[in-house]
């Protein structure tokens, strides 16, 4: 590809270097090498630059380039860009329609021409498969499920009843779309009576989930994850939780049922929601922290219970210093002690 066609992909502007040159693939700065782009967006891999052997770079308004031997795309956002060029080099392979003669599908599903599924996959009663479906082996759908066009199941997924998946979705490997929701009632007896779980997941638009994730489905109703969320590995969404637009969930995190997440949150790793709460739009809380209240709009916050992020910094560097107050206080109770002795 030449360099003037990927400045034009990726919004940017070239700076230097021949507009015909030709560019292969992208790499990161310490393994590019002759006929790749890379880029520069933490400023503490900056030392790497006069090493890299790549042929072009991405970088920032404000970063500047002491080599003449690199070609350089300019652009308000390197990582952004770099992405985009990833993702031009590396297309996902167009759909080849195939149904694998081991799958087992069950007469009263509607399954598009234009789709794969592969070996050993099962799919319920009443299904739908949109076209420019990619199903990979073992995938288990249980009856009356839908999945949207160009949306790609891996391998061992199951996606259980009356579930709904929309466009453009990935779930990956081992994760549950639709398991039980955890709801049980004490009897008399003060044993555990399980609640039937009736309700379903549907995930709308563009939504991916990692792999070996649960997404539980409400007693009743449901719980959906909206447009655009990303869900990382080894995450637990309780039964009824919302996840709004855009949200990112990073991995082990952990939300009991009916949790709502707002738009653009970011939940980073281990991060535990308690109940029936709210977590406010543009919201971050930092790993291994948790919070059992509603979080207003654009809090950031840490720490267990979590509170104001520069609050928490605050309190970890006072935190490190007990051993030094500690021992400060004993001394200054010594010097009182000796002033009182001579009154």
């Amino acid at each position: 590809m030449k360099l003037s066609d990927l400045a034009e992909i990726t919004n940017s502007i070239i700076e230097q270097g021949n507009t015909d040159l030709e560019i292969e693939s992208a790499a990161g700065l310490d393994i590019a090498r002759r006929g790749q782009i890379t880029f520069l967006a933490n400023p503490k891999y900056t030392p790497q630059i006069k090493d890299t052997k790549a042929s072009a770079i991405f970088l920032n308004e404000n970063v500047e380039l002491e080599r003449a031997d690199i070609a350089v795309l300019r652009t308000k956002d390197a990582y952004l860009a770099y992405t985009r060029a990833l993702r031009a080099f590396n297309p996902e392979p167009e759909i080849v329609p195939l149904i694998h003669p081991t799958a087992v599908i069950h007469e009263t599903a509607k399954i598009s021409l234009n789709v794969e599924i592969y070996a050993n996959v099962v799919i319920g009663a009443n299904c739908e498969i949109a076209e420019s479906v990619r199903i990979y082996p073992n995938v288990t759908i249980y009856d009356n499920v839908k999945i949207g066009a160009s949306s790609v199941i891996h391998s061992g997924a199951a996606i259980r009843e009356n579930c709904e998946i929309g466009v453009n979705c990935i779930i990956h490997n081992n994760t549950t779309i639709g398991s039980d929701g955890f709801g049980y009632a004490k009897t008399e007896e003060k044993s555990w009576l399980k609640i039937p779980q009736t309700g379903r997941v549907v995930l709308e638009d563009d939504v991916e989930i990692g792999a070996n994730s649960a997404i539980d489905c409400a007693s009743v109703g449901e719980t959906r994850i909206m447009r655009g969320a990303k869900i990382d590995n080894l995450v637990q969404i309780g039964h009824s939780c919302t996840i709004e637009e855009d949200a990112l969930i990073c991995a082990q995190t952990g939300l009991a049922g009916s949790s709502i997440i707002g738009k653009r949150v970011i939940l980073a790793g281990q991060v535990g929601i308690a109940g029936h709460l709210r977590v406010g739009d543009d919201v971050v809380i930092t790993a291994k922290s948790a919070t059992s209240h509603d979080v207003e709009n654009g809090k950031i916050l840490s720490g267990i219970p979590a509170f104001d992020n520069r609050d928490w910094l605050r309190s970890i560097a006072a935190f490190r210093r007990l051993g030094e107050m500690a021992r400060t206080i004993r001394e200054m109770e010594k010097q009182i002690r000796h002033l009182s002795s001579k009154k």
